[in-house]
């Protein structure tokens, strides 16, 4: 089912995102992952690409490949273009619809120092303009509650997404936040440059100091003082950050489906507990 179909079903959508084990002995171990996410019933499950021939291609698909057959959930790939050529992505494009993918997740794809970029697609945008009119895919995009880093500001970053909506996306998943404001604003501001598609919050819980902080740092999103607090008070003890985080997170969410949104996308972070206690916390309200 495509991903324009299930945002149209009655009831909030709830998504995971997870990513292919880099380790052999971990991908042995995805089955009991992938088996405990798909009890919780989510509407669809994002797995994550690999950049500029990463061997996690393949395993990205075989996951994605596994998910739909075998747990009967719906599979989104992550597509990703800063490193491809135009006939790397009509050979992704081709695997995809081989092995059944309907819906795919473009983006442009993190800068590797180590992997130059093909100078090809620049930006998301054109990866959905390329593919739109050769694909039957449901194509959804990224956008970012507090502007992508690399924007030169709101509205700049704006007018970029409506690019992106322009080309075929036809649904969006936000980045990481902590200040449901950031996603509130941001929402009044795309409806207002046009933007109609539905646009879906992504909630990471905080399981280490360590990983959130690296991750504020790569997609730039803020840190409200009272998530200061929860670090600077637990970060050295693990098992109080972990339940502080899941609580943190799961008010976030139950603010933002009260508030109207249409859906949540968790990153789960390949943690089957972390989605578990969330959706334990949201179960009467999603």
């Amino acid at each position: 089912m495509k991903l324009s179909e299930i945002y149209k079903k009655e009831g909030r959508v709830l998504s995971f995102e997870i990513f292919p084990p880099k380790h052999e002995e971990e991908l042995n171990n995805i089955d009991a992952t992938l088996e405990i996410l798909c009890d919780l019933n989510p509407d669809y499950i994002s797995v994550t690409f690999g950049a500029g021939g990463s061997s996690n291609n393949n395993k990205t698909i075989a996951i994605a490949r596994k998910i739909k057959e075998q747990y009967h959930v719906e599979p989104v790939v992550h597509l990703t273009c800063l490193t491809y050529d135009k006939a790397e992505i009509d050979g992704f494009c081709r695997e995809l619809e081989a092995n059944g993918i309907e819906n795919i997740l473009a983006l442009r794809g993190d800068r590797n120092p180590n992997i130059a970029p093909k100078g090809v697609f620049e930006h998301a945008s054109e990866l959905i303009e390329y593919i739109r009119p050769r694909t039957d895919f449901c194509i959804a995009g990224a956008c970012y509650p507090e502007a992508h880093p690399e924007s030169k500001d709101r509205v700049s970053d704006l007018r970029d997404l409506k690019k992106k909506v322009d080309a075929g996306a036809e649904v969006l998943l936000s980045q990481l936040f902590f200040d449901n404001q950031y996603f509130y604003d941001f929402v009044e501001g795309a409806r207002i440059a046009g933007i109609d598609v539905p646009i879906t919050p992504g909630i990471m819980p905080c399981l280490s100091a360590t990983s959130i902080k690296r991750m504020v740092t790569t997609c730039g999103a803020s840190l409200p003082p009272s998530f200061e607090k929860i670090i600077k008070r637990y970060e050295d003890n693990k098992e109080a950050l972990f339940d502080a985080g899941m609580y943190y997170a799961i008010s976030q969410i139950i603010d933002l489906l009260t508030s109207g949104c249409d859906g949540i996308h968790l990153y789960t972070m390949n943690n089957p507990v972390v989605a578990g206690r969330i959706c334990d916390g949201i179960k009467n309200i999603i």
